[in-house]
């Protein structure tokens, strides 16, 4: 077994890439139906007469739904596995897309969104944790990257509608659109296997080897994941069985640390705000309503690309190293934002280009650094045992983050001015940058069962990044 051990996995069943890209939906899902709010609040406000509190209610309601998700489906995922617990939320994104298009009041409509919100905790929490179990370590960061990825073209798609069809769209049928790719994953999901890993703890070794056979093409690897899988489950026991206070158990409180807070910061630094309230934001700054929406766009954009870039890059850059990298750039493009909105910049041709610019090298840094890594630390430092748990809370925090961020960000604007807002979200990505200095190792190259390894051993913070093959 040792020749498997240090022999790089260069041949991947083409069925893993399947698997990834019918996930993925799920990940789209999440980002139109967080984004299309920042082409439908316009009109949803202009119908309803929304005041900034109640437009606040409107776009933040999906993130309390997405706090109940994250925290329900942890437990639904060990209970029923990771694949029905994905075709659950396939049904709720369906239901909640529809009550959300048809509602006749704003609180209707948040109410609504709660239950979307549901769907796309639940995502969150599941998808990557699914791809996680199924992906081999050298490819990992790429394939639960793809979930990202997908996160962003769903908010890019959610920006183009917003932008390009908000006079032939009403914004109930920008929302109810959600359902086609909602009953698209369903019908897939039906086709693919459970999680191994999964399936090793709750059922058997030899329904984990038939799916590992499935999705690798190397039999020697194949028995030595297995060896791998076999031990942490004879020394974890079965997430069915595991409480919730084992993630305060002292040898496991290093994995939480790093990942709940790189979870929060991926929020706290201010990317929904710049994705949700873009146009109103510039709105208020003097932009016209075409050039507040098509420059949403823009950032939608951006947020892709760099997401695309980050994807490729991980598995050779390293999680921590990347993020150590981009997160300076963040701090100081969001200072200089909060100089120019201050000034008032805005309000001239070549302020407004200047600005527009920071906020565009803004999404570069912070979509590109700290975004790349949010969902994956959570899908890959905790134990077997306690992985579906932890990850719930792991997406728990993240959005709950998000919420904080979300429902304060104009009444900040209306407190500290939008210049003033800017800054705070600057010293956020500053104590971000620290954070990760300070608590996050690099788990690049590792498998899951070696972290898991180095947790119970004491020695998370010793992780280094492994290359491929060693």
């Amino acid at each position: 077994m040792a020749g498997a051990a240090n022999r790089p996995q260069t041949k991947i069943s083409s069925f893993l890439y399947v698997i990834t890209g019918v996930t993925a939906i799920a990940g789209f899902l999440y980002g139109y139906d967080t984004g299309i709010i920042s082409g439908a609040l316009l009109p949803i406000t202009s119908e309803f007469h929304l005041g900034h509190q109640m437009q606040e209610i409107v776009a933040s309601a999906i993130l309390v739904g997405a706090v109940i998700g994250a925290l329900s489906c942890g437990t639904i995922s060990e209970r029923i596995g990771r694949k029905r617990t994905i075709m659950t939320v396939a049904c709720v994104f369906c239901a909640g897309s529809l009550c959300s298009s048809i509602s006749p009041s704003p609180y209707l409509l948040a109410l609504s969104r709660i239950l979307l919100g549901f769907a796309v905790g639940g995502s969150s929490q599941v998808t990557p944790m699914y791809i996680a179990e199924l992906a081999p370590r050298q490819l990992r960061g790429r394939l639960v990257i793809s979930f990202n990825l997908s996160i962003g073209v769903g908010i890019l798609i959610a920006n183009i509608v917003g932008f390009t069809l908000q006079d032939v769209w009403s914004w109930r049928t920008m929302i109810a659109v959600a359902v086609v790719p909602a009953i698209i994953l369903l019908l897939c999901m039906t086709r693919l296997p459970e999680s191994p890993r999964w399936l090793a703890e709750n059922v058997s070794m030899d329904a984990a080897r038939k799916v590992l056979a499935r999705v690798r093409d190397n039999e020697d690897d194949i028995n030595y994941e297995l060896d791998e899988i076999r031990v942490v489950v004879e020394e974890g026991g079965s997430g069915k069985k595991a409480s919730w206070s084992m993630l305060a158990e002292p040898w496991i409180r290093p994995a939480a640390v790093a990942a709940f807070g790189v979870a929060a910061f991926t929020q706290l630094g201010g990317l929904e705000t710049m994705i949700y309230y873009a146009p109103t934001l510039l709105s208020g700054a003097g932009f016209g309503k075409s050039a507040a929406l098509m420059t949403g766009l823009g950032v939608s954009i951006v947020f892709v690309t760099m997401t695309a870039i980050g994807r490729q890059i991980v598995d050779r850059v390293g999680r921590r190293r990347l993020t150590l990298v981009m997160v300076p750039g963040t701090v100081v493009s969001l200072i200089v934002l909060g100089i120019m909105f201050r000034m008032g910049m805005a309000k001239t041709p070549q302020g407004s280009l200047i600005l527009v610019a920071c906020l565009l090298i803004y999404m570069v840094f912070n979509a590109g650094g700290v975004q790349v890594i949010g969902w994956l630390m959570g899908s890959e430092m905790f134990p077997l045992a306690i992985r579906g748990k932890a990850s719930s809370v792991h997406a728990a925090v993240l959005w709950g983050s998000n919420l904080i961020i979300t429902s304060t960000a104009l009444s900040t604007v209306a407190l500290l001015g939008t210049g003033g807002a800017m800054w705070v979200y600057a010293g956020l990505n500053f104590l971000c940058f620290l954070f990760v200095w300070r608590f996050v190792p690099e788990t690049t190259g590792h498998s899951l069962e070696d972290i898991e390894n180095h947790l119970r051993a004491g020695k998370f913070m010793e992780l280094k990044m492994k290359a491929a093959g060693k």
